[in-house]
């Protein structure tokens, strides 16, 4: 009985610990606000996301597929597009289609660099509804390939620049921007401008490339629109099981061919995900918008010591967004065999592509691939690859004032740094500096983000022209 006293009295004590964790895990206060009006022409802004979207500057990993006029073609038009840029900032090409300006200001000791780049995927044309490159401008709405990912940022960059220098302000460091004509093919455009600034003994103290935006409904239990900010991205590799075997005629087979012990390796590691690991990323975004969320919702996410191994079962049962925050991922992709519906191939492949947990690495993943396949007639190929980013400070000046600029402009949207499962150019930045952060200056719908990269890419007009806002509160903080 005294047992059973003590029993209970502990599971009191563990509710009403829960509990109290539960009504103390109320909102952080407000990232400040800059209440300082922002003025631009939108109609010039929107007219020249309109010539960008028109120049067809599609890019492919066969080079010889694309059309380097309409590169060029661009890169002309941006003198008449962004005059005050090109009369008061330098211009340095470098290899790979890379363009870098240097906006220079009072001091050159903490610069920043705004990135973007300029190549788009290509387009089934005739799945559209309207015309993929001809920047169509009809109720509200600018259509075209980009208008998304990623000329809407390099816009917003320089006509924010343009505006800024002919309102004749000058920043108190150095301003850089920094774009890519490559980016969708793993192109070295960025590497370069890497390189130069290494080359030039240069530190970013602010980096800011392509990432989260302003969204809604993508967390549990919170409605109001929260405005991501990626501290960190995902690693990446690409891994090709393949098995060999003595081929032959399918009427007599072995108890199993290279396909079926492919299958079964494909199926042991979808069944066996990998461990969860919560990292910084993931923390501080559960830290932030679980506070906002419903009574439930609060109480899983302050109490994560208690319910981590729910939120784990959870990511593994339902995948999705929430579980790639929380495990290296393994998605299947490609697979092929034999030539002929009767014949047992000689050999036979698939690949995977995954996504890494920045508290794993590639050598680590492959090692535990291996362990939970146990089959040594599955041979293992390494293709493209990287190493999950470093993690940005998120306490630190540069942080806030990307917060800031994010807070001011979308008002009402909660703040949040996150973990991007992307890829972006902003990840050779990382021996360059711990201050880079992922932001696409847009508020999307669902609706909006599933076109990117896919059909009927479009984007509001004043979601374009507050990416333009976006930028001039940024670059007059630095």
């Amino acid at each position: 009985m005294i047992a059973l006293w003590i029993l209970l009295a502990l599971v009191c004590l563990l509710v009403a610990v829960v509990l109290i964790r539960t009504l103390a895990f109320k909102p952080k206060a407000d990232v400040s606000l800059n209440d300082e009006p922002v003025k631009f022409d939108e109609t010039a802004a929107i007219d020249a996301l309109a010539r960008l979207i028109r120049c067809k500057t599609v890019s492919y990993y066969d080079h010889a597929l694309e059309d380097d006029a309409e590169f060029e073609q661009l890169i002309d038009a941006l003198p008449e597009l962004y005059p005050e840029v090109f009369r008061v900032c330098s211009l340095t090409r470098l290899p790979d289609r890379a363009l870098l300006f240097r906006w220079q200001g009072r001091s050159s000791a903490e610069p920043s660099v705004m990135m973007a780049h300029y190549d788009v995927v290509p387009v089934e044309e005739e799945n559209w509804e309207k015309p993929p490159f001809s920047g169509i401008i009809e109720d509200g709405v600018l259509w075209g390939r980009g208008a998304l990912d990623t000329k809407v940022t390099f816009n917003g960059v320089l006509f924010a620049a343009n505006t800024l220098i002919a309102q004749g302000f000058i920043p108190a460091q150095d301003v850089y921007f920094a774009f890519s004509g490559g980016e969708e093919v793993n192109g070295m455009g960025a590497v370069h401008i890497v390189n130069w600034f290494k080359d030039q003994g240069i530190t970013p103290a602010l980096v800011v490339d392509e990432g989260g935006a302003v969204v809604q409904d993508v967390f549990p239990g919170v409605s109001a629109p929260c405005g991501l900010i990626g501290i960190a991205e995902k690693g990446m590799m690409n891994l090709t099981f393949s098995v060999a075997s003595q081929g032959g005629h399918a009427s007599a087979p072995k108890p199993h061919t290279p396909v079926g012990l492919l299958s079964r390796a494909c199926c042991a590691l979808e069944n066996k995900p990998f461990p969860m690991h919560l990292t910084a990323p993931a923390a501080e975004m559960f830290d932030t918008l679980g506070r906002h969320s419903n009574f439930l919702y609060r109480m899983i996410f302050a109490n994560l010591w208690l319910f981590g191994g729910v939120l784990d079962l959870l990511g593994k049962t339902s995948g999705g967004e929430m579980n790639a925050l929380l495990r290296t991922t393994v998605a299947f992709t490609q697979a092929q065999g034999s030539s002929a519906p009767n014949v047992i191939p000689p050999s036979a492949s698939m690949t995977a592509n995954l996504r890494l947990n920045p508290a794993d690495s590639v050598d680590a993943a492959i090692d535990r691939i291996r362990g939970v396949i146990g089959d040594e007639q599955v041979r293992l190929t390494l293709g493209s690859h990287m190493e999950p980013s470093p993690i940005s400070e998120t306490n630190c000046p540069a942080w806030d004032k990307v917060a800031s600029s994010v807070a001011s402009t979308w008002r009402g949207c909660i703040v949040s740094p996150y973990l991007m499962v992307q890829c972006s150019d902003s990840r050779h930045y990382r021996d360059l500096s711990n201050h880079v952060y992922r932001f696409s200056a847009m508020d999307l719908t669902s609706a909006e983000r599933a076109t990117i990269h896919g059909n009927n890419e479009r984007i509001r007009l004043e979601s374009a022209c507050r990416a333009v806002a976006f930028y001039i509160r940024l670059m007059k903080q630095c």
